[in-house]
């Protein structure tokens, strides 16, 4: 492994950032674990990836939504027609405080 990259002082700041308050062996497994993520992330920078499209999405299919169109009456006048209590047409309700 060789050299720490992540220093006392790195953890200290990750400690602050993640409002972690680690014990002294917790914070070495955290370092070691820490250590370990950047190793896989050197490992994944070596491979070759010249000439592959970054991927957007898993699968060919395009946008699955439907459109966003009006497609009726907005019900006002059947809501109001059930209300038991209306005033220029707007449903009345009792006062709450």
């Amino acid at each position: 492994m060789g050299e720490r990259r992540i220093t006392d002082d790195v953890m200290e700041n990750v400690e602050i950032l993640a409002k972690l308050t680690l014990e002294p062996e917790e914070r070495e497994a955290v370092v070691e674990k820490l250590e370990e993520i950047l190793d896989y992330v050197e490992k994944l920078n070596e491979l070759d990836t010249d000439g592959v499209e970054p991927l957007v999405y898993i699968s060919d299919q395009q946008n699955v939504f439907r459109e966003d169109v009006v497609t009726g009456a907005d019900g006002r006048e059947a809501l109001m027609a059930n209300a038991p209590r209306q005033k220029e047409q707007q449903l009345q309700v009792p006062r709450t405080i």
